[in-house]
Order: C-alpha cells, then sequence, then structure tokens
C-alpha cells in the first residue's frame, strides 16, 4: 500500500456546496444523518452516568467529595481509546465479526454498556462500593469502545465534506440529547423512582443504538483498506502488529509534521480541561446553593436544551462560514467564561433574581445554565469538526482515539483529582466560597488552550486552512 493511500485523509474533503435552506432541511431527512442521531444518543447515554450525574447519586448516599472524585477515574477508560481504536481497526469481533468491523464493534460494546449500567442498578454503592465501582469501569471500557467504532464510521461513511459536518453535527444532536436525558431529565425522574430503577432503564434504551447499528452500511471505502491490512497481516504477522500499533502514528506524525502533530495534540488535550474539572463537583455545589434536583433538572431541560441546541447549530455554521480553527478559538475562550460564571453563585451565597418583569423572573442560575449550555455545545462540534478532518484512511479508528485519548487523558486526571481540591481551598473560607474558588481556577485553566489555538491559526499549514 502506498505512503499517499496511507496518508489520504479518511474523512473526504472536497470543497463543500453552498447549500439553501431547504437543501440542508431534506438532507437531515436521509436515513444515513437519522441513524448518525440514533448513534448519537447510544454514544452520549453512559457518558454522564459514569460521570457527573453518578456524583449525584454518590453524594445522596452520603459518600465523601475526594471519594466521588476518585471515583470519577473510571472515565480513564476514555483515555486509552487508542487501544480500542486499534481493536476496532485490526481485530474482527468474536462471532458477529461477518456484519462488518465498524457494525460488529458497536454491536457489541453496546450490549456490554447496557449490561454495566444494569449491573449498576443492581448494586447499593454504600454497601458494596468496590463491586459498584467495577460495574462503572465495565461500562466505562464498553462506552469507550463505542465511540471508538461510531467516530470511525462517521468519517469513513462521508461521501464528501458537506455530510461529513452534516452527520458530525446529527452526532452531537444526539449525543446533547442523550446528556439532557441523563443530566436534567434523570435527576427528575430519580427523585421519584430512585436512582437504581432509572440507571435500569437507561441500560435498556441502549437497545436504541443496538437497532441502529444493525441497520448501517458498512463503509466500503474503508471496509476494502482494512481488508487489505488484514491479508498483508495474516502473510507478516509481526509486520501487522507493528502497524497496528505503531502505523497510526507514524501516519499521523507523516502527514502533519512532527513540530505541528504535536501542537495539536496539546492544544487537544488541553481543549476541553476546564470542562472535565469541573465536572464531579456540579452536584456537591448544587447542594450547597441549596438547589433541589426538581430545580436543577427543570432548568437543564428547559433552558440547557434550547441553548444546547443554539450552540451545536452556532458551531456547525461558523465551522462552515469561517473555518475550523477560528471557530475552535471562539469556543475556547466561550467555555472558560461559561465556567467561570458560575462562581457568582457561590460568592452571592445561592441563586438570584437577575431580571424581573411583573410575576415572571430570570434567575442568575438560569442565565449561566443558558451560557453555559451554549458555550459546551458550541465548542464540542467545534472541537469534533476539527479532529475529524485530521485522520488517515486506514487509521481512522486508531487515530481518532489517538486524538480523543490526548483529549481524555489530563481531563480525566484533573476531574478524579477535584474533590481533594475543593477541600484544600474551604479552611479559612466558607464552603461556597471554596467552591467558587474552585470554578475560577477551573475557568483559569483554559488560557493555554486559547493560546495554542491562536499558535494554530498563525502557523497552520495549507491542509487545515478552513
Amino acid at each position: 500500500m502506498s505512503e499517499e493511500a496511507l496518508e489520504a485523509p479518511a474523512a473526504a474533503v472536497d470543497a463543500p456546496r453552498r447549500y439553501r435552506l431547504l437543501d440542508i432541511v431534506r438532507e437531515l431527512g436521509r436515513p444515513r444523518v437519522a441513524l448518525m442521531l440514533a448513534l448519537g444518543l447510544s454514544s452520549g447515554l453512559p457518558f454522564a452516568l459514569i460521570g457527573n450525574t453518578l456524583g449525584f447519586w454518590l453524594h445522596e448516599r452520603k459518600v465523601g467529595v475526594a471519594l466521588i472524585g476518585l471515583i470519577s477515574a473510571v472515565g480513564f477508560a476514555y483515555t486509552v481509546k487508542f487501544v480500542w481504536g486499534a481493536i476496532v481497526d485490526r481485530i474482527k469481533a468474536p462471532l458477529i465479526g461477518r456484519l462488518g468491523r465498524r457494525r460488529s464493534w458497536m454491536i457489541i460494546s453496546q450490549v456490554v454498556v447496557a449490561a454495566g449500567l444494569l449491573g449498576m442498578a443492581m448494586i447499593d454503592p454504600m454497601l458494596r462500593l468496590g463491586w459498584f465501582v467495577l460495574a462503572a469501569a465495565v461500562t466505562a471500557i464498553g462506552a469507550a469502545t463505542q465511540d471508538t467504532a461510531i467516530d470511525a464510521w462517521r468519517i469513513e461513511t462521508a461521501e464528501d465534506a458537506n455530510e461529513l459536518g452534516l452527520l458530525t453535527s446529527a452526532y452531537s444532536l444526539g449525543y446533547r440529547v442523550a446528556l439532557i436525558l441523563t443530566e436534567a431529565v434523570i435527576l427528575l425522574v430519580a427523585k421519584r423512582i430512585g436512582w437504581p430503577l432509572s440507571y435500569a432503564i437507561y441500560g435498556a434504551a441502549m437497545v436504541i443504538g443496538l437497532a441502529a447499528a444493525l441497520a448501517i452500511r458498512e463503509p466500503a471505502r474503508a471496509e476494502a483498506v482494512m481488508e487489505e491490512k488484514a491479508s498483508e497481516a495474516a502473510r507478516h504477522p509481526l509486520i501487522g502488529v507493528y502497524d497496528a500499533v505503531i502505523g497510526p502514528l507514524i501516519a499521523f506524525f507523516r502527514a502533519h509534521g512532527l513540530g505541528m502533530a504535536a501542537l495539536m495534540l496539546a492544544m487537544i488535550s488541553l481543549y476541553h480541561l476546564c470542562d472535565y474539572m469541573r465536572g464531579p463537583m456540579t452536584g456537591p455545589y448544587y447542594e450547597a446553593l441549596k438547589i433541589d434536583n426538581d430545580t436543577i433538572g427543570l432548568v437543564r431541560l428547559f433552558v440547557g436544551t434550547p441553548g444546547s441546541f443554539v450552540g451545536i447549530a452556532l458551531g456547525g455554521f461558523c465551522a462552515y462560514r469561517f473555518g475550523r480553527l477560528p471557530t475552535l478559538i471562539v469556543g475556547a475562550i466561550a467555555q472558560p467564561l461559561a465556567i467561570g460564571a458560575f462562581a457568582v453563585l457561590g460568592w452571592h451565597g445561592g441563586d438570584f433574581a437577575l431580571l424581573s418583569l411583573g410575576a415572571a423572573k430570570v434567575t442568575a442560575f438560569e442565565a449561566i445554565m443558558a451560557f453555559d449550555a451554549v458555550a459546551i455545545g458550541f465548542s464540542g462540534v467545534a472541537l469534533v469538526t476539527y479532529m475529524s478532518s485530521l485522520t488517515s484512511l486506514g487509521y481512522t479508528a486508531t487515530q481518532y482515539a489517538l486524538l480523543t485519548s490526548a483529549l481524555a487523558f489530563l481531563g480525566k486526571t484533573a476531574k478524579s483529582l477535584s474533590g481533594f481540591i475543593v477541600e484544600a481551598l474551604e479552611p479559612g473560607r466558607s464552603l461556597l466560597d471554596a467552591y467558587a474558588l474552585f470554578y475560577v481556577a477551573s475557568a483559569a485553566v483554559a488560557v493555554p488552550a486559547i493560546v495554542l489555538c491562536f499558535v494554530l491559526l498563525w502557523v497552520r499549514p495549507a491542509r487545515t486552512r478552513v
């Protein structure tokens, strides 16, 4: 296989066509886009359930904030996505491998996620915390593998740059809906039926992704390349192992250059660090602010939901209209501004009316949640679109997984220490002051990512000028 073929981008990079509004609406009705929406939902379902939302459950069961932060380390499964990527790229799934490399791994990982969530539902974290954490770890491994397979399919199946953007937006929309269900709706549901049954229901909801995985078609172009690689590996096993482990790195650094590739990885690893860092403390902070779960759930549902959709739409539009790197910069700046704004609530001592119009009023919590939803939705689309453009055909799953591993590693490390940081800030201060300073610190760690985005814009090579 030629070097040119190995370095060919996995995503189509044809010049985008100009779409009218009716054309875009028509494209949204295509079966492939609808299936991508369902897969995005399936990908997003487990994320909060082993992350921020789990903090609410554990805090209600009187688990300390330091231990909650440590338990969030099960998310480290996301930091080794390059391992799951190598498996998805190179190994045919057992028993159902004939369904295709991407589809079969999607199905297996979705079953693992469902089993892990049901396992968590059946275990009381106060009585058997070790088994509970093990079930959460199984869920995390399944979720990370599912993400890897879905990301590879999304990039490889796109026929052109426009469809890649459309599929990415559909994926982001489905993922965001899942976050709404697992960060907002579940708070309302759990208050009425309890956390175990709520987790069981969400575990059963993985059938949505399973149905979508059964309905999609394997990307023919990528499957042909992977089959050729499998044949080469069968003839030369040692070369096959080398290509699976080292090949993706060599192809990535060769395609972008050593310095540029290192700069990209550094920026990606820092981009969402501020959002990761504040994650596990969200539930404990809201409780300290005396904001009840019903209020949180309703605000997330009726304020956060439209805010997220606005952010996703704006992110997609800006990436198309102004280019990926300028959009990345806007997202990198918006995230810390939104996260730092939460400190105002702690310094004020709780929620307060920001705007009153007769009987109607807008509270600071509602306004900050709206801004946060727009910023996180925007930045998420910006980063996914950018990373999707960096992979090479034949290594799609592994390379994209490498990028997301770089994204997750520092973030998962920081969030596992978040409880200790809050505890360290508390002596000599009120608990709310400690949380406020923690949110300011979380926002401040975004500064290096902003700087690196500007550096990338300044030194960008010809291939990344969109």
